[in-house]
């Protein structure tokens, strides 16, 4: 179970859309056209959340 949003969310634009998934596997941004598999952009934004999270409270 991953986190809400983060499959459904365009790493290029910040478009959140549950449309940008138009089937389990692929991903397309209806608002900026980006296209990829639907696993590499919830590994992207997950990233990047990790990452954030990592910077805001540095050990």
């Amino acid at each position: 179970m991953g986190i809400p949003g983060f499959s459904r969310t365009c790493p290029e634009c910040g478009n959140v859309s549950a449309e940008n998934r138009p089937t389990q596997e692929k991903f397309h941004c209806v608002s900026c056209g980006h296209s990829t598999h639907a696993d590499t952009v919830g590994a992207l934004n997950g990233l990047r959340a990790g990452l954030v999270r990592r910077d805001a409270n540095p050990v």
